[in-house]
């Protein structure tokens, strides 16, 4: 029974060596080894230091910002420290 593959006198296939890459395929690879960028994760918030405020676009009811409007300036401290309390912080 045979394998398929024609041996030679010492027992050894009689198949071409593999080619070895050309100049181009070569350059090629080296070149796109160094130019692909390796792939980025998502981006990294720069860390805040504590106690800085951060500006936010909150959506809430009307009446709900009349409530703290009420008593003039300050309002935005005022929902700051209701939502801490909801927060229980």
């Amino acid at each position: 029974m045979t394998s398929g593959f024609d041996r030679g006198p010492r027992g050894d296939s009689k198949r071409e060596p593999r080619r070895t890459p050309d100049a181009r395929s070569a350059a090629e690879r080296a070149f796109k080894a160094v130019t692909t960028k390796p792939p980025e994760g998502p981006p990294k918030a720069a860390p805040t230091p504590p106690g800085v405020k951060e500006t936010v676009s909150l959506r809430i009811d009307r009446d709900v910002l009349d409530f703290f409007q009420e008593d003039g300036p300050g309002w935005q401290d005022r929902i700051n420290a209701a939502l801490r309390k909801a927060a229980g912080k």
